[in-house]
């Protein structure tokens, strides 16, 4: 993996990306990167195209992971399941909460809005790398100590998307 290259600083008054949702926000993205990454694969490798495509989503979604803890002044896992609205803004997600306290919190999106877009845009294919991909890494940034779970997603055609996040146990290796 290459190098990671810091964000640039946001130019934008605080939470003016998430006045539009990330849902938008990620359509967006998509009607940009989609046509680079098919406009790119035609002249190289699409897998090694889509490699560098998810490396690089990896680690702008691990920098915003730890920007949003620094922004909070918060990284327990708590603060994160708080900081989580902005993903089901304009009815993105629909989920089902089975636990949250200090040391876990578990649900499943019973209704994934952003499939169905990249569904919609004909990228089903670049979801799942646009979008799915940033969770782990998302989680990482904001506090390393927190694991996440996700054995399935409506993504790649499961009934539900299983989100399982947990503070890793203080005497657990990494």
């Amino acid at each position: 993996m290459s190098t990671t290259t810091p964000l640039p600083p946001d130019t934008l008054p605080p939470d003016t990306l998430n006045e539009i949702g990330v849902l938008k926000r990620r359509e967006i993205e998509a009607r940009i990167v989609g046509p680079l990454v098919e406009a790119l694969a035609k002249e190289f490798d699409r897998e090694r195209v889509l490699a560098i495509v998810r490396d690089t989503v990896i680690q702008v979604a691990r920098q915003q992971g730890a920007q949003r803890a620094a922004a909070q002044g918060d990284n327990s896992l708590r603060g994160f399941a708080d900081s989580t609205g902005d993903w089901r803004k304009g009815n993105a997600l629909e989920i089902e909460l089975i636990e949250q306290n200090d040391e876990r919190y578990s649900f499943n999106v019973t209704r994934c809005r952003y499939a169905e877009m990249y569904q919609a845009l004909g990228m089903a294919d670049l979801g799942a790398v646009l979008s799915c991909n940033r969770d782990y890494s998302l989680i990482e940034g904001f506090n390393p100590e927190i694991t996440l779970v996700r054995e399935q997603t409506i993504m790649q055609g499961a009934p539900c998307c299983t989100f399982r996040y947990a503070t890793r146990p203080a005497d657990a290796e990494v």
